[in-house]
């Protein structure tokens, strides 16, 4: 059997450029997911189990990133 890697992209249109998200994993309920932000070459990952709160937690990883 094949197994294929499923992902999410989102695009966010921001004033340095596109911000690109990518989500993978969050299948069921308990399973574990990664997030990565990615943007002019700056790179931001977070893990978790909850998709949300991983969404969130690594988008506030990125913005202090970019303040820096």
């Amino acid at each position: 059997m094949n197994k294929q890697k499923q992902y999410e992209m989102l695009y966010i249109p921001s004033q340095f450029g596109m911000i690109k998200v990518y989500i993978y994993g969050f299948k069921r309920d308990g399973k574990t997911g990664r997030v990565f932000i990615v943007l002019n070459g700056i790179k931001v990952n977070g893990k978790g189990i909850h998709k949300k709160q991983t969404l969130i937690s690594t988008l506030t990883k990125f913005n202090e990133k970019i303040k820096a």
